[in-house]
């Protein structure tokens, strides 16, 4: 007898008729009222009925007086602990989440209105089709940041946004298709495997990947779906210092998904290290030249953007943002590096 593939090795859920959804948030007043409305629209046209549970991470805005209104219009729930990040939020979260199918949601994601009636649909017809990402358009109108990362991805990612279409990758793959946890619906037995068995290479939770982790494991044990029908709709945050804050961050959690991990990507942040220390060594001897190197970098990554079908808006965008996002996000990058470094120490373990 053949022995069982990965996803026959997790069962068959139930069928999709109830679905627990999972939303992290902190201080997302102005968008948690439009991701929860159009949530509650998808879903009443898929046929789907809803168990909501919202975690406020520590907000200290006007989020938690808009989370009791919602909660006495839909009926949603809503936990509230202190700030301890989105990895800390979910986990709260999924421990409360009552149905055997789950989705983690994030407060700036939208979904499209017809996008759970069509994976609903897909998993009645392919059972074996049990974990899906997001196909997430960014809505770049008007905010220059959101182009640049939305640039930056159909850079990565050529491979699927080139041409979106329905397709699956397993870990072998796993590099090459966009990925995310802002929009990830799978079994909920499945996300908790994921989630207890979480471990960073850093000790603070906060910084830690809980994208590339997370579903570097699930890779490892079923193969993820994506398609353009299952549509969601990012909104990223407006403003230099948000998108500073946003690069430094994701530097560093660059780190946690890749150090360590064999593939193209790991090669990739090895080159960027050290083609990033010969460039800061150079302008500091050199200034000229130093520049002149700035100056090449950015325009082969505004020229990538194009031939990859960037817009003109996006690669506007890489031209103006990519010499300030290389000091930024190398320097997160550096922060976590050190802080591998710092817990393999005490662990007595070499990050590699």
């Amino acid at each position: 007898m053949p022995s069982p593939t990965r996803d026959d090795a997790l069962g068959t859920p139930p069928p999709l008729h109830t679905l627990s959804v999972v939303i992290p948030v902190y201080n997302e007043e102005r968008w948690i009222r439009r991701c929860v409305t159009a949530l509650v629209d998808a879903a009443e046209q898929a046929g789907l009925a809803l168990d909501v549970v919202v975690v406020d991470d520590g907000s200290d805005d006007a989020t938690p007086e808009e989370l009791r209104h919602l909660a006495a219009e839909y009926g949603l729930r809503v936990v509230t602990q202190p700030n301890e990040g989105r990895l800390a939020a979910r986990s709260t979260g999924l421990a409360a989440a009552s149905e055997p199918w789950a989705l983690l949601l994030d407060s700036r994601v939208i979904a499209e209105p017809s996008g759970l009636a069509w994976v609903r649909e897909q998993i009645s017809s392919h059972p074996e089709r049990q974990v899906w990402c997001g196909h997430v358009d960014v809505d770049t109108s008007g905010n220059v940041f959101a182009a640049f990362w939305s640039g930056l991805v159909k850079i990565g990612w050529r491979r699927y946004t080139s041409d979106p279409r329905l397709v699956s990758f397993g870990a072998e793959e796993f590099d090459a298709y966009p990925k995310g946890t802002g929009c990830l619906l799978l079994p909920t037995g499945l996300l908790r495997e994921a989630v207890g068995g979480f471990e960073s290479l850093f000790d603070d939770q906060g910084l830690a990947s809980d994208d590339t982790r997370l579903l570097r494991f699930v890779a490892g044990r079923s193969r993820i779906w994506l398609a353009p029908d299952f549509a969601f709709r990012y909104h990223g945050k407006q403003g230099l210092r948000g998108f500073l804050r946003q690069s430094y961050f994701r530097g560093t959690t660059f780190v946690d998904g890749y150090l360590g991990q064999a593939g193209a990507v790991r090669r990739a942040l090895i080159a960027a290290i050290c083609g990033g220390a010969a460039l800061v060594a150079l302008a500091a001897r050199k200034p000229a030249w130093g520049a002149a190197g700035t100056v090449a970098i950015t325009a082969a990554l505004t020229a990538a953007v194009r031939r990859v079908g960037g817009t003109r808006e996006e690669a506007k965008a890489t031209a103006m943002l990519t010499p300030v996002f290389a000091v930024v996000f190398g320097s997160g990058v550096l922060r976590g590096l050190v802080l591998a470094a710092a817990r393999a120490t005490r662990r007595g373990v070499s990050p590699r």
